[in-house]
């Protein structure tokens, strides 16, 4: 069976396509990360969130003490920060995703 529809109703469904394409392209785009990450996946660029809290200052992390969460990887100075991190991380994440 073919369909065939008049000039008008064929421009008001391509309308209504292009339209819906467009919602669904800007929303996406829109879409950001939970977490402010590098290229590489690193949140806050490397630095130790556990020392902003306890020692007051930014203090580089290394990749040797890094700990996997809400799709980052979080760098610590030390073993005893990541440990920290890893049993509270909510408390030690930046507010907002670090944005």
């Amino acid at each position: 069976m073919i369909l065939h529809f008049s000039t008008a109703t064929r421009q008001a469904i391509l309308s209504t396509l292009v339209v819906s394409a467009a919602i669904l392209f800007t929303n996406s785009a829109m879409a950001f990360d939970e977490v402010n990450t590098t290229f590489f996946g690193v949140a806050i660029k490397g630095y130790d969130t556990v020392a902003y809290h306890a020692e007051g200052r930014a203090v580089k992390g290394k990749s040797k003490f890094s700990h996997k969460w809400n799709d980052a990887k979080w760098y610590f100075s030390s073993a005893g920060n990541k440990d920290l991190f890893a049993a509270d991380p909510e408390r030690y994440a930046p507010q907002y995703g670090g944005y």
